[in-house]
């Protein structure tokens, strides 16, 4: 596509030094080096090396990969353990940093607009095009898994979402006699333009958040800042079905307040790839009886509306059986390793086996633990049980970050939010907003067991 000036180019491993010294320069703290901030940067930085050289299959790429996965599930383990949470701020100030950010989702979209699409967010968008027409590729086998494609199927809630974008541009669809060509190109465009909505959506998620439960909407443009000049992001920015289920799930925290909204958003993340249903446990026990009404309502609300949907567009009973069927990975849960290079390869795969039970065993222990759980629970151990996935999903298990990074910014920039318990709990306090003082520094809620957000 030749809509911006061609002649410049910027590959993976220049990006990655560039966004190197861009975080460097804005996150680091020179002044406090053993700060959890910085370790916290090092980590973020580590992962980009090990996708690197897993692009250039190098054999180590996936050891230093899970090397690092390894020490960000530590580091979430340990959040809880973390009581003093003192304020940094950038070394940008709030001006600075809004134009950095614009800047880089300027960079991305352009990204975005040049490159070639990836084969998941093409088969998204040729799905939707499928459940328009109500027809199906029956002679397709559901399970097939594309050779050059690192990457989880989509599920119906992304088809059904791009479809809706498809029928709504039809109106701006130009006829040329034959249509044909408009419409292939405009199927193109769908995908891009949804790659930028998603990004744009984990921005905004990550800025109201900071406003409405960390206080200062400063520490929410510092979070979408970085979530921009990470390499992963850029790597991965044009994949559409990794994107979305952070960003329902990051506005299922903003939302936590109301059980039947986060309840609603987090049946759509759930209906974009598979692995959000993990969370789902976590988030029942986090709002105990009554509000685990209301999210499991919300739930079963949108899988009605996600089946009716496939039903309404689809051309008969083996046409509707078939998109429930392949809308669903079946492969990401079969014992078999990856038989395309990854790290669980024929010759390791029996040793998936004791790293899914641990992973189970994990994931119930985040569930009920601790008893009393607030919102810095539900962040931390949400980003702990999507982190955990990595290590036993048998296709390229590691590679997707995107899955968990604004989770873990959300845990990384948060402060003190010990006062923010689940609505209807017998204990909990009324949230309220932090005001600047006259310093500039912010007051924290008056809900907080010592009167500040950062101590």
């Amino acid at each position: 596509m030749d809509v911006l000036p061609g002649g410049y180019h910027v590959n993976a491993a220049t990006w990655f030094y560039l966004s190197l010294l861009l975080v460097v320069a804005v996150f680091f703290r020179f002044g406090r080096i053993w700060s959890l901030r910085n370790l916290d940067l090092v980590l973020l930085l580590c992962i980009s090396p090990g996708l690197l050289m897993v692009e250039e299959k190098m054999p180590y790429g996936y050891v230093w990969l899970f090397s690092v996965t390894g020490l960000l599930l530590l580091r979430l383990f340990c959040d809880g353990w973390f009581q003093r949470r003192p304020r940094m701020e950038q070394n940008l100030n709030p001006p600075g940093l809004a134009f950095l950010c614009v800047a880089a989702f300027a960079f991305l979209t352009a990204q975005v607009i040049t490159n070639t699409l990836p084969n998941s967010t093409v088969k998204m968008v040729d799905r939707a095009e499928e459940l328009l027409k109500g027809k199906a590729a029956l002679n397709v086998d559901s399970t097939e898994a594309s050779a050059d494609e690192a990457d989880a199927r989509p599920g119906p809630a992304a088809s059904v979402l791009a479809a809706v974008v498809l029928k709504v541009a039809q109106f701006a669809i130009v006829d040329d006699g034959t249509g044909s060509r408009n419409a292939v190109a405009f199927a193109d465009w769908a995908g891009r333009i949804s790659a930028i909505v998603a990004h744009l959506a984990v921005i905004l998620a990550l800025i109201v958040l900071a406003h409405r439960h960390f206080g200062d909407y400063r520490l929410g443009l510092a979070m979408a800042t970085l979530y921009l000049l990470m390499p992963c992001t850029s790597y991965d920015v044009g994949k559409v079905n990794h994107v979305l289920p952070a960003a329902f799930i990051v506005w299922a925290v903003v939302a936590y307040r109301h059980p039947f909204l986060a309840g609603g958003l987090m049946g759509l993340s759930c209906g974009t790839l598979f692995f959000p249903v993990f969370l789902l446990p976590l988030w029942i026990r986090f709002y105990g009886r009554r509000g685990a009404l209301k999210f499991g309502s919300a739930l079963v609300v949108v899988v009605a509306f996600l089946l009716g949907s496939l039903a309404l567009m689809a051309e008969n009973t083996e046409s509707f059986r078939y998109q429930i069927s392949s809308f669903v990975d079946w492969n990401a849960l079969t014992i078999e390793g990856d038989e395309e290079g990854g790290f669980w390869n024929g010759a390791n795969s029996q040793y998936r086996i004791p790293v899914h039970a641990a992973f189970l065993v994990m994931l119930c222990w985040l569930t009920i633990w601790p008893r009393r759980q607030n919102l810095e629970h539900l962040m931390a151990h949400c980003t702990a049980i999507v982190v955990g996935i990595q290590f036993w999903y048998p296709r390229h298990g590691g590679e997707f970050i995107l899955w968990y990074l604004p989770l873990l910014l959300m845990v990384i920039f948060r402060p003190r939010l010990a006062q923010l318990l689940p609505p209807d709990h017998p204990h909990e306090e009324h949230e309220t907003k932090s005001v600047p003082n006259r310093k500039g520094r912010e007051s924290a809620p008056t809900g907080t067991p010592d009167g500040r957000l950062f101590r």
